[in-house]
């Protein structure tokens, strides 16, 4: 971190400004935020490890995108390719996954069902990123990326967070499975996605108004991708199926009123459990490469209920006979 205030507070005197800093936590980012002093008010910077090229910055392509499309993203104030520095609209310090926390049942419902829109109105913008020759239209969750990310829990998970490798015919067979689903998967493929939209890259303003962070991985995926990420990501008890099944329709409502395309709510349910499958199984893959090697071992208690989710939602599909063995043997496993 120290030599990150020191590139930051280099950019900062060669423009003039205070280089007074604040640390701001950064999750599981390799990047380091930093809220500092600008123009009379705040700002938050956004150190890289290293210099980067404007034309191939995924996270300042996204913004430019995003704002074009009127999604409620920060503003770019200042870049310094050389530094690795992003300037930007400072948000607050509002995260939704605390204000859900904080709220009662109806002003949760409130939050998430705009939460929800949010998703769609991303969605909504798959167009303009083709048009605008955005670098997200040419990022695409196919079945290598998929299957990537799934092979990343199966080492992480095992390997190094259990250290207990699976056996050549388990590893063999699971990687058959995995390999139908990214597959299966790779078909759904053809909106636009956040990539990681859940309650804690979501904030509110001073304005009480919903705005989107960590929004450089977008990508074309499932139109059930962020939806997915919303509902399941990081809780500590798997919702009810009536519940999950609420938010879907609310999600396929406001998906036709904006104008996109009808989705059957049988074929979405369907779509929605394997996408449940393979992004609840790449965020243990996180967690358990989060706590093992970096330290994080506050995404431990997650892991479980990740698994018990997959398990009920492969319960609903057809086949990964595999997968349900091995994740009912990891739910009973003594921590």
């Amino acid at each position: 971190m120290a030599a990150s205030i020191e590139r930051l507070r280099s950019f900062l005197e060669t423009i003039g400004e205070g280089v007074q800093v604040e640390p701001l936590v950064a999750d599981a980012s390799t990047r380091e935020y930093f809220r500092i002093a600008w123009n009379a008010s705040t700002a938050v910077a956004c150190v890289y490890p290293a210099s980067f090229s404007s034309d191939e910055n995924t996270y300042l392509d996204t913004s430019s995108l995003f704002l074009s499309a009127d999604l409620p993203v920060a503003e770019i104030y200042a870049v310094s390719e050389v530094h690795g520095i992003i300037i930007q609209e400072d948000l607050g310090d509002r995260v939704l996954r605390t204000e859900l926390g904080n709220s009662d049942d109806g002003r949760r419902d409130r939050l998430r069902k705009e939460a929800i829109s949010l998703i769609a109105r991303i969605q909504l913008a798959t167009a303009r990123a083709f048009s605008t020759g955005s670098i997200a239209s040419t990022l695409r969750f196919d079945k290598e990326k998929l299957l990537w990310e799934l092979d990343f829990f199966k080492q992480h998970y095992f390997e190094t967070y259990l250290r207990q490798p699976l056996n050549a015919k388990t590893g063999a067979a699971l990687s058959q499975e995995f390999s139908f689903l990214a597959a299966t998967l790779e078909g759904y493929a053809g909106v636009l996605c956040h990539r990681d939209f859940h309650a804690a890259n979501l904030m509110l303003d001073a304005n009480d108004k919903m705005r989107i962070i960590d929004h450089q991985d977008a990508r074309m995926g499932s139109a059930a991708y962020d939806l997915v990420s919303l509902l399941l990501d990081r809780i500590t008890e798997p919702p009810p199926p009536e519940w999950l099944a609420a938010q879907r329709k609310y999600f396929l409502t406001v998906r036709r009123t904006l104008g996109l395309p009808k989705i059957d709510e049988a074929d979405f349910a369907y779509e929605f459990r394997l996408q449940t499958l393979q992004r609840c199984l790449k965020a243990v893959g996180t967690f358990s490469y989060q706590s093992a090697v970096r330290g994080k071992t506050y995404f431990i208690p997650f892991i479980k209920p990740m698994f018990r989710i997959v398990l009920r939602s492969a319960g609903n599909v057809e086949g990964f006979v595999t997968l349900k063995e091995i994740l009912s043997k990891e739910v009973e496993r003594e921590n």
